[in-house]
């Protein structure tokens, strides 16, 4: 059993904070309902004082350190968190609710971020032009913004922050991380990796709280960027908050992930790939496929397969070994059962109800088996609205120009597969649909580290994706150093200096 403090507080300075709270929030077991401890909710004060710290550190050192010295912190943790990936793992199931390999898989997802950061000195390098002109040499370098601020989603509480801060820091900038206050542990956890890391005290703060915080720290004057990453009417919000304010913003919103199966794909493999993207973590994934678009020449036959897998799945207690755990909250448990009443009475086809479905757990805890709809028209809510929970819906279509049109339509534009053998249909599908992240028979196309992440539409606010080359550019701003030292007194020369 994993403990949890019955106090979770901010980490400021290289310390906890000290101070009473003036609100506090419940951290629940989804698995069981239980209150397991209470969240300290930051205010004003609270993001002051982090930021202050940030900025101390950033100034005192930190943003001017050499390469060598940050990449030796970034080596530190990258152990540190292997070494702790089960006790990690453990804080992300009690509080979150997924099952432990989906959690540990997270971490691992997380490492591969900082690994990538490892290797900032190569990722800063500039590029350099010698003699471009008499006595002339050109330089090109990137530097440090100064503080920023984190703000990332209850659905992966390790994952997500460490596609942002380990670059963040490995780019000489100083970090106000604000993790969701509905799973606050782990995060702070992995805070702690970083200090024994070596980590300058400020350098890394962890404010807890909600939408007081959110706007404290969007409109701190000492912030200089912001990435987000959550629902997107918050999103929007975040970007043109911040924008306004002239601070650098990647907002990522929500999704609405398409799977498009053509007649000729594996139904087998496609079934598997619907299941396990569909329903893994409960379907609170912003990758996570919730909507199959198929030719109506397979449909019946690939909707049976997908049914016969999900009455299979057991949900449960994370931790005990279930296929699929609880969904974070009561009230969205209940939001996301909503949805599939309003399909049901909207015309969809009830396949498999996880409205009945059974349960391996408590009933006081939050769960929803999955559920399977066909028939399901693109005017319903549940096809319209991001659902971020265990609910699969089937469209069916007449033709590929049919499926590509659909998942165009669509104002969420995060990523989306197609499963098919044909090597004409998936190049099309993936030079046209109009996502940000294409799998072909890959059902979550997640990018590797080294690549960025990130979606079109509604799915994004803001011009860089996150991670790779785009989050090292986000962290950055470019400069660029024309040197000359002329042998001799060039003199007055008032025309337009040209390169010769």
């Amino acid at each position: 059993m994993t403990s949890i403090p019955s106090r979770i507080t901010h980490w400021v300075g290289g310390e906890s904070w000290r101070d009473a709270p003036e609100r506090t929030a419940p951290v629940t077991n989804p698995a069981t309902g239980a209150v397991t401890g209470h969240v300290d909710l930051a205010s004003v004060h609270v993001v002051d004082s982090a930021v202050t710290s940030a900025r101390t550190a950033w100034e005192d050192g930190w943003g001017r350190s050499s390469l060598s010295r940050r990449t030796s912190v970034l080596f530190a943790f990258r152990e540190l968190l292997h070494r702790h990936t089960d006790r990690i793992a453990a804080l992300v199931t009690a509080e979150h609710g997924k099952v432990l390999a989906d959690a540990r898989g997270e971490v691992a997802r997380g490492l591969e971020v900082a690994e990538l950061a490892c290797g900032i000195p190569s990722l800063l390098q500039g590029a350099a032009s010698d003699s471009v002109a008499t006595d002339l040499d050109v330089r090109s370098l990137r530097q440090p913004l100064g503080v920023v601020a984190v703000i990332t989603p209850f659905n992966f509480p390790v994952m997500v922050p460490l596609w942002f801060v380990p670059v963040a820091l490995a780019c000489g900038n100083t970090v106000v991380l604000k993790p969701s206050e509905k799973d606050p542990s782990a995060a702070l956890a992995v805070a702690r990796l970083w200090t024994e890391a070596g980590l300058p005290d400020g350098a890394l703060s962890v404010v807890h709280g909600d939408g007081e915080a959110v706007d404290a720290l969007i409109a701190h004057e000492d912030v200089a960027a912001v990435s987000f990453v959550g629902s997107t009417p918050v999103a929007r919000h975040v970007h043109e908050v911040a924008t306004s304010r002239g601070k650098r913003v990647q907002a990522l919103g929500g999704a609405k992930n398409h799977m498009f199966v053509l007649p000729d794909a594996d139904l087998d493999q496609a079934a598997d790939a619907a299941v396990s993207a569909g329903f893994g973590s409960a379907g609170e994934r912003c990758m996570a496929i919730s909507a199959v678009v198929v030719h109506e020449a397979v449909a019946d036959d690939l909707v049976a397969r997908i049914a016969e897998r999900t009455r299979a799945l057991r949900t449960g207690d994370g931790s005990t070994g279930a296929d699929m755990g609880p969904l974070v909250t009561a009230e969205h448990r209940d939001r996301v059962r909503s949805f599939v009443d309003g399909a049901a009475g909207e015309g969809a086809t009830v396949v498999v109800d996880g409205r009945e479905g059974p349960v391996d757990g408590t009933q006081s805890g939050f769960f929803l088996p999955p559920t399977l709809l066909d028939h399901v028209g693109p005017a319903m809510a549940v096809y319209v609205e991001e659902i971020f929970g265990p609910v699969l819906s089937v469209l069916r279509v007449g033709s590929f120009d049919a499926g590509l049109r659909l998942i165009n339509a669509h104002r969420y534009g995060n990523g989306a597969a197609i499963f098919t053998r044909d090597g004409a249909s998936a190049r099309r599908f993936e030079r046209e649909v109009e996502v940000g992240m294409v799998g072909v028979n890959v059902p979550i196309p997640v990018p590797a580290a080294h690549f960025s992440f990130g979606g079109w539409k509604d799915s994004l606010f803001g011009d860089l994706h996150a991670y790779g080359p785009d989050g090292v550019s986000f962290f950055t701003r470019g400069k660029v150093v024309t040197t000359r030292w002329p042998s001799a007194d060039a003199g007055v020369d008032l025309g337009f200096p040209t390169h010769r």
